[in-house]
């Protein structure tokens, strides 16, 4: 007979597991700041999809088919919409000439603080649909909304030098000029003072609140079931740093991606406003969602985008 998913130890058992991983991530591999190079974070990238692929295995096992089918198709719709947390964090970074050995722990605390607000938000998402039915045409009208606004959005134009939750931070705490090595926070003058490597990570939690927006509401399109939505979060999430560091030279070649992941929005937008008309199988939404990401990523690589500075060139122009 198959646990329940309600179960308290099967909860206790995921967040040790959890615990175990980061304590052996920043503890132990990554006790030193360096610069992570593209062959470990490749290797890192394959250690967590396998590690995904595994507890996929595992529910099968001991929760059953429907539950692992679940599990794949909501991790990688979170996997999907990840991805686009990576051209933010481009910007992020470039924006402050965040140095590169730094990255890796700005990455490991913001998902850190990213894992404890999706928890948040799925607690709170799972309580709405519970006693309020018609949240789920909310969730639904939402997800179609930025589907479409997501066509028209490129991902360069992100401002973050201008964004409220900068604006806000600096206007209550004052931020050196400086980096001061792996240091947050500095004793200067008698008062404590921010270094610009806080200022980084509060702009990356803001920018993965406004995701967590997009992405909780989706995975319910899939499953009602707060176990399932929760650990597909987290083990997507997991991954982020690791593809971070594989993808950060070529992120800019996959320019059809931002289509795939609206086409992804707006079909489990889609889903959800329908599903008391018509279930789509989770099946079906299985390969919808891959066709998404994997049809964007290959035509992207297939039908590669023109370089502008090298089209301009050929005009003449500087």
């Amino acid at each position: 007979m198959p646990l329940s998913t309600s179960n308290p130890w099967i909860w206790i058992a995921f967040t040790a597991l959890v615990l175990v991983l980061l304590i052996l991530d920043l503890g132990v591999f990554h006790r030193k700041d360096k610069i992570v190079t593209f062959k470990e974070a490749a290797i890192w990238s394959s250690i967590w999809v396998t590690l995904a692929l595994s507890f996929n295995l595992g529910l099968y096992f001991w929760l059953g088919r429907s539950k692992a089918l679940e599990f794949f198709t909501g991790y990688l719709i979170e996997l999907s919409l990840s991805v686009d947390n990576l051209f933010v964090f481009l910007v992020i970074f470039s924006t402050f000439a965040l140095p590169r050995h730094l990255m890796h722990r700005v990455l490991f605390w913001g998902i850190l603080g990213a894992m404890i607000m999706r928890a948040v938000f799925i607690g709170l998402g799972a309580a709405l649909i519970l006693n309020f039915h018609w949240i789920i045409y909310v969730f639904g009208g939402f997800l179609v909304f930025t589907g479409f606004k997501l066509l028209k959005h490129h991902e360069g134009e992100a401002d973050v030098a201008n964004s409220r939750a900068l604006k806000l931070f600096r206007r209550f705490i004052p931020v050196t000029d400086e980096y001061h090595d792996k240091n947050f926070v500095i004793r200067r003058g008698g008062r404590l003072m921010a270094t610009p490597l806080l200022a980084v990570l509060v702009v990356v939690e803001a920018t993965d609140v406004m995701f967590a927006l997009d992405s909780i509401p989706a995975i319910f399109a899939i499953t009602r079931d707060p176990f399932i939505v929760y650990t597909s979060n987290i083990f997507a999430i997991l991954g982020l740093r690791s593809m971070f560091f594989m993808l950060e030279g070529v992120m800019s070649r996959f320019y059809l991606l931002r289509f795939g992941l609206a086409f992804i929005l707006i079909f489990v937008g889609t889903k959800m406003l329908i599903m008391d008309i018509y279930h789509i199988p989770v099946a079906v939404s299985l390969g919808v969602v891959a066709f998404g990401l994997f049809g964007s990523a290959i035509g992207s690589i297939i039908w590669p985008q023109k370089d502008p500075a090298k089209v301009d060139s050929k005009n003449g122009m500087p």
